[in-house]
């Protein structure tokens, strides 16, 4: 069910994703005499990043201590896992390992564990290869991290559970309500939406892929832009998916905001073998031919997408060949898991995700959770994994600088 959008309101959300009714909810308990209202421009909650997403609760390790990812993800891996039990919403802390295959990843493991216990990540423990076998019989490695702590969740289960949260504190909820132009009028924004106008006094814009082009339409700075990165999904037959236990990962090349191939078994027995991260011609590529002008323009326009190319080139091909061949893709994951063959995974690829990437003018993978203000607004202008894991932290985060800066109830 949608509400019909407000003519007007005290405080507005924009995306109706697990950031943005996490934002809401926290709004709600902290204005509880605001009129508020989230705009969601699907037909449905969690369309996106929220809905395609691995599912996975992560607990903090390979975060630089100091960040906002590394405090934001730990601090809200706890409050999501209260949340749950509190909720009876299903949840399962089924354990992470991150895998050294080779020796040339020892260092990285090693500065993965370091950078783990500085942020206070619970359970944290190095195992070899014995000790993996017991744990994941079909996996091999020279070396391992066990992060016990990490965990499976539905998460279009808990964007739905925020949003009811929302409504009982009495905020609503637009479907529909795609955000075309932002205008600053006096003392309130208007929001020119597909359902008509609402006019707010405050709003705070967690709109994923299109973050940048409502930042800018409310006279935020261009940079950082956000470019696609599609990531698909094997998955293995039912009947192979003894093969994996739990959480599957390879230790990540420290250069690139992407953790690899890597092996996830979900809540309901299934195990899926991904992501790629290749880049795409539109912000909402579930099917990889997909096209739309405006995002392709958007992207070969940016400076920093030539200047990250022109670096990262190798890493673009592989991901390439892995996003068109099932068997590239395998063979990543074979490294992990060597008894995988073509034969263990269905024809197809199971699902498609995108990843809103923030990407600097200079080139840069933005690695960390960023925002930036404009008149009455605040933005999240970069919110990916593990966002959905830290929403309830991101999200008090949030409405403590919105506070600050936007004078709420003003």
């Amino acid at each position: 069910m949608s509400d019909p959008p407000p003519a007007r309101c005290d405080l507005a959300v924009v995306g109706g994703g697990i950031v943005g009714l996490a934002v809401a909810r926290e709004l709600a308990s902290r204005h509880p005499r605001a009129s508020l209202c989230v705009l969601e421009r699907e037909q449905r909650l969690a369309s996106h990043q929220t809905g395609h997403s691995s599912g996975v609760i992560h607990s903090g390790v390979y975060y630089r201590p100091g960040s906002l990812k590394a405090r934001l993800c730990v601090e809200g891996a706890r409050e999501l896992y209260a949340y749950c039990e509190a909720r009876e919403i299903a949840h399962r802390r089924c354990g992470k390992l991150i895998l050294a295959t080779d020796a040339s990843q020892l260092a990285a493991l090693e500065e993965l564990e370091r950078r783990g216990r500085a942020n206070g990540v619970a359970g944290l423990c190095r195992l070899n290869s014995a000790e993996l076998e017991q744990l994941e019989p079909s996996a091999r490695a020279l070396t391992a991290l066990h992060s016990p702590d990490t965990g499976v969740v539905d998460f279009d289960a808990v964007a739905r559970s925020y949003a009811d949260d929302v409504a009982r504190a009495g905020g609503s909820v637009a479907l529909g309500c795609g955000v075309s132009d932002v205008q600053v009028r006096g003392r309130a924004l208007c929001l020119s939406h597909a359902r008509g106008q609402t006019e707010a006094k405050n709003a705070i814009f967690c709109a994923g892929a299109w973050s940048d082009r409502l930042a800018v339409a409310a006279g935020a700075p261009a940079d950082p832009r956000i470019v696609p990165f599609r990531g698909a999904y094997l998955r293995l037959l039912p009947e192979r998916r003894e093969l994996v236990r739990s959480l599957i990962y390879p230790t990540p090349d420290p250069s690139l905001p992407f953790l690899g191939v890597h092996l996830t078994r979900h809540l309901d027995g299934d195990v899926t073998i991904g992501p790629t991260a290749l880049v795409v011609g539109a912000r909402d590529a579930y099917r990889l031919g997909k096209l739309r002008g405006a995002d392709l323009r958007d992207t070969l326009a940016w400076p920093g997408t030539w200047r990250m190319l022109a670096h990262a080139w190798p890493a673009a091909l592989g991901e390439l060949r892995r996003s068109v061949s099932r068997g590239a893709l395998l063979a990543a994951a074979r490294r992990l898991v060597p008894g995988l063959t073509l034969e263990d995974v269905e024809r197809r690829s199971s699902f498609a995700g995108v990843r809103a990437q923030a990407l600097a003018r200079d080139g840069r993978l933005l690695d960390d959770f960023a925002f930036s203000l404009s008149a009455r607004a605040l933005h999240v202008r970069n919110a990916p994994s593990p966002a959905a894991t830290a929403a309830l932290s991101i999200a008090r985060h949030v409405c403590e600088q919105a506070e600050r800066t936007l004078t709420l109830g003003a």
